[in-house]
């Protein structure tokens, strides 16, 4: 054995985070762009790329080669590299993280390819290739292998060591067990951490939490990612030595929905709103400028905590909608999870998406009422606050 990879959830958990994710990937003047008329670059995306990440750290210089590397494999070989793997894309091209007036950074132009498939048919082709270097004897998994720490000697790195957790059969993103059967130690020529982020680990968020820039952590968090993904193998390797660097440089969105049905402990949904929709503070008034939905997302979460409001209102109507709402991840979205023609033909028909709809008739954040003064009613019924003014959301739908 070449390789010997080490997970601690299950066999069916392979792939990981991936799985969930709408499948989104940032390719660089690719045919789904110019089919579009939309004239992209390598040098263009590499501008866009730098002015939002703005490198201004000593910590920055590997970050920044990693930028430079990417963007150069997505204007170049990626795409006809995950092409010749099975991969293929929606022919919209998404505008995610669009540059606006004010906005600190973003994309100048549409870059964001959703994959025929989402999150599923990302990990797909990967998966294969993974299960084949096992047939061949080159790689070995180690499923429910909880890796704790790093073994070194003389400052070397040559091993790890952990435990061994019970076997558990629990569908893909749903918490497994944590006890352990056994423990386990193997010592290797190199050894390679991919532990995932912190999402699911609220603690960790909030210790890392960069206070100066966006003021306190909000009381109420929601994950985008299960529990799994908790930082604790990150912090076991950062306290034995391994660099641990801009761990205050998190991304959040702001546009969270609870989950009307969870996989994962606190589970939320992104919308993915269109830029139609109001977006009103807790009393009403619309956020200012730069501050519409999908653009400068850091920026708006700035806005918004350094104001401690502990939430943001969209108001829009059953056209807006029904033209422009989406849901992100692969399970709010079968038609493209599926790959269903078909249903995905449907979403230009006369009714809301269903994944949308279930959210309206079922979703604890959402308000649905025939009138304004209703629904100003039920918004405040639903935070118990009683913070917006009915004159005020008027006045800001009017003008």
């Amino acid at each position: 054995c070449r390789v010997l990879l080490l997970d601690q959830e299950g066999e069916q958990s392979l792939g990981g985070q991936a799985f969930w994710s709408l499948g989104g990937l940032f390719m660089v003047n690719t045919p789904e762009q110019r089919r579009l008329g939309i004239r992209d670059s390598r040098d263009l995306a590499m501008a866009d790329w730098m002015a939002t990440a703005g490198f201004d750290r000593e910590d920055d210089r590997w970050p920044r080669k990693w930028a430079e590397a990417y963007v150069d494999f997505a204007a170049e070989e990626m795409r006809p590299w995950l092409h010749a793997h099975g991969l293929r894309w929606f022919p919209a091209v998404g505008w995610a993280e669009r540059a606006a007036e004010g906005a600190v950074g973003g994309n100048s132009l549409p870059r964001f390819h959703v994959t025929w498939g989402t999150g599923p048919a990302v990990v797909a082709p990967f998966a294969r290739r993974v299960r084949a270097h096992q047939a061949g004897g080159r790689l070995q998994l180690g499923f429910r292998h909880r890796v704790s720490g790093l073994d070194i000697t003389n400052g070397v790195v040559h091993g790890v060591h952990g435990e061994v957790l019970e076997p558990s059969d629990v569908a893909r993103g749903t918490s497994s067990s944590r006890r352990a059967t056994g423990d386990f130690t193997f010592a290797a020529s190199a050894v390679v951490i991919s532990s995932g982020g912190i999402g699911g680990n609220h603690e960790l968020v909030r210790r890392y939490w960069p206070e100066p820039r966006l003021g306190p952590a909000p009381s109420f968090l929601l994950s985008g990612v299960p529990e799994y993904v908790d930082g604790l193998l990150q912090q076991s390797v950062h306290r034995a030595g391994a660099s641990l660097i801009n761990a205050d440089r998190m991304w959040h969105y702001t546009e969270g929905l609870r989950n009307w049905n969870p996989i994962w402990p606190a589970h939320g949904i992104r919308i993915l709103p269109g830029p139609s929709s109001l977006w009103l503070d807790p009393t009403g008034r619309r956020l200012p400028s730069p501050h519409v939905p999908g653009v400068d997302t850091l920026s708006a979460l700035q806005f918004i905590t350094t104001h401690r409001h502990s939430h943001t209102w969209l108001v829009l109507n059953r056209a807006i909608i029904k033209r422009e709402f989406a849901l992100s991840g692969s399970e709010q979205n079968p038609d493209l999870t599926g790959k269903s023609l078909w249903l995905t033909l449907k979403r230009i028909g006369r009714n809301v998406q269903p994944p949308v709809q279930a959210f309206m008739d079922k979703g604890a954040d959402f308000v649905v009422r025939t009138n304004l003064r209703d629904l100003v009613a039920g918004m405040n019924a639903l935070t118990g606050d009683g913070r917006l003014d009915y004159a005020t959301v008027e006045q800001e739908i009017l003008t």
